[in-house]
């Protein structure tokens, strides 16, 4: 038996990490080295531990796990990355991807595709699901593409998020807790958003995400 391969975790659930940990350790080639919770304790983690992967959840507290994916990149490009979500939206794909994630994965998906995602992008080959990557060039490059694309595209990491929590009906406190930002911070992101949609309610911008969500699945 070789040497196993090296994963560092980094998700603020810590549920979902202890499952991941449990996952990978059964394999017989893989070894979890270490977790966290946040982009800044996980940068300097990873860059300590030098792991073979980083599997790294999108949505953090403070930075978002795009940032970190881009950080790592450029300062550990050595290390391979898969992104790992709870939802799909190809803008948020696309962005991980170009950040320098290999990879991306549902949360959602059976044991068997996550370890699968995990050695692929550990050989240095990326990852996406057949589903997500038709979606992926159909709504980025295809005919789903809508006019309205360059504006979002405007959008900060942390706005993209927020963004897509109010397509879903989410209210301002419970995307705080969702991003363990502050409402304040939740309003703030609202009205930047607003300015670079060119939307002067909140009525307005709940119907403009709400439409780019149905343009998006």
């Amino acid at each position: 038996m070789g040497k196993k391969r090296e994963v560092f975790l980094v998700d603020d659930h810590p549920i979902i990490c202890e499952a991941l940990e449990q996952l990978i350790n059964q394999e017989d080639d893989l070894h979890v080295c270490g977790h966290a919770r946040d982009a800044v304790t996980a940068f300097k983690a990873v860059q300590s531990h030098k792991p073979d992967l980083a599997v790294v959840d999108i949505s953090l507290q403070g930075k978002s796990g795009i940032e970190l994916i881009s950080e790592l990149n450029t300062y550990s490009p050595e290390i391979h990355l898969l992104a790992l979500s709870m939802y799909f939206d190809p803008l948020i794909v696309d962005r991980a991807m170009r950040a320098g994630a290999m990879g991306y994965v549902s949360k959602n998906e059976v044991t068997e595709v996550i370890v699968k995602a995990i050695r692929r992008v550990i050989r240095g080959q990326i990852y996406l699901s057949h589903d997500m990557s038709e979606r992926l060039l159909n709504n980025l490059y295809g005919k789903n593409q809508h006019s309205e694309y360059v504006r979002i595209e405007n959008l900060s990491h942390r706005e993209l998020e927020i963004f897509r929590l109010i397509a879903r009906g989410i209210g301002p406190r419970e995307i705080a807790d969702t991003l363990h930002i502050s409402i304040k911070t939740v309003a703030a992101h609202r009205e930047h958003i607003k300015k670079k949609l060119r939307l002067k309610t909140s009525r307005a911008l709940q119907s403009y995400a709400l439409q780019w969500l149905e343009l998006s699945c």
